[in-house]
């Protein structure tokens, strides 16, 4: 598939926003919120931005930005629609959660319920944006139980980890922070490892001849391609990265997402003082750029069954 720029800033940017609310809203109703006057506005200002930026990159995939609002009338039938809903939804008791942040500076009662409410609008938002992906049956890479988890985890993480670099900045001496930061990234990374282990040894059912239905015969084999220049289905789905590229993006993706942030986090901890704040303000922004490379090859490594009428041997 063709890694659309919008998509992946969407996935990626929306992603780490609805995170950081996640961790947000889950520290208000466990009453466990830090006290700073300063840290929970501006967390919540930052995983808004996120998230309003990543939602308006994705209408810039869009053939017609400007009618972007009609996609929420397919809700019946469509992830798009239910995410596009449940997004919109979840800037009530967000924006009321910031409501009580910065004009009463308080995260418990009510204040708390809408903190809760937003995290479980944050949750509902990343396991509709995964199944966009998952329920396209076409696409053998997407169709399976490894990408909604991976959607939550990158997301856990990634939010996870800008918390963590906001409260070194504002000197919350609260390290149980960065050590969930650090746990979230464990289940993250072996998901990771898992989802791309899964499409390297399986492979889609279909091939030229459950597509033609004429197995039965025998090899199907290609006479004439089906059009004789470039159009939208090759240019969308028909393109192919090599694997030594692959091989290299997916280790750089993961020492960056993954493995460094571990150690820079880590070795804040143990240091403390400035060397947590620049530490931690390096991973963050080190693990979204991993994510960012991780997104590209979830969408380049994609195999769309229409390929077959192309000549690909299979999906």
């Amino acid at each position: 598939m063709h890694p659309a720029l919008s998509v992946i800033l969407f996935t990626t940017a929306s992603g780490a926003g609805y995170g950081m609310l996640f961790w947000l809203g889950t520290f208000s109703i466990t009453n466990t919120l830090p006290s700073d006057r300063f840290f929970a506005p501006v967390s919540l200002a930052l995983a808004l931005a996120a998230i309003s930026g990543g939602l308006i990159s994705s209408t810039f995939h869009l053939g017609h930005p400007e009618r972007a609002w009609r996609a929420i009338s397919q809700w019946r039938s469509s992830w798009l629609s239910r995410e596009g809903l449940v997004a919109l939804a979840t800037y009530v008791p967000a924006g009321l959660f910031g409501i009580g942040l910065v004009v009463f500076h308080r995260s418990d009662g009510f204040w708390a319920a809408c903190g809760g409410l937003a995290a479980v609008g944050a949750f509902s938002s990343v396991v509709c944006t995964a199944y966009i992906y998952r329920s396209l049956k076409p696409v053998q890479r997407w169709a399976n139980a490894w990408v909604v988890p991976n959607y939550l985890a990158l997301a856990a993480m990634t939010g996870g980890l800008w918390l963590t670099a906001l409260a070194a900045t504002f000197g919350i001496g609260r390290p149980a922070i960065g050590w969930l930061a650090v746990i979230l990234v464990l289940p993250a990374a072996v998901l990771k490892l898992g989802y791309w282990r899964y499409i390297d040894r399986t492979t889609s059912t279909s091939t030229a001849e459950t597509a033609t239905g004429l197995g039965s015969i025998g090899a199907v084999t290609m006479l004439d391609p089906p059009h004789t220049s470039d159009n939208y289905l090759l240019k969308e789905m028909g393109f192919r990265v090599a694997r030594r590229h692959a091989s290299r993006l997916r280790r750089i993706s993961f020492v960056t997402a993954f493995v460094l942030p571990v150690l820079l986090i880590v070795g804040g901890l143990y240091v403390g003082g400035t060397s947590l704040i620049i530490l931690s303000l390096i991973a963050a922004p080190l693990s979204t750029f991993g994510v960012l490379i991780e997104r590209w090859l979830f969408f380049a490594e994609a195999k769309h069954t229409v390929m077959l009428y192309y000549g690909a041997a299979r999906a």
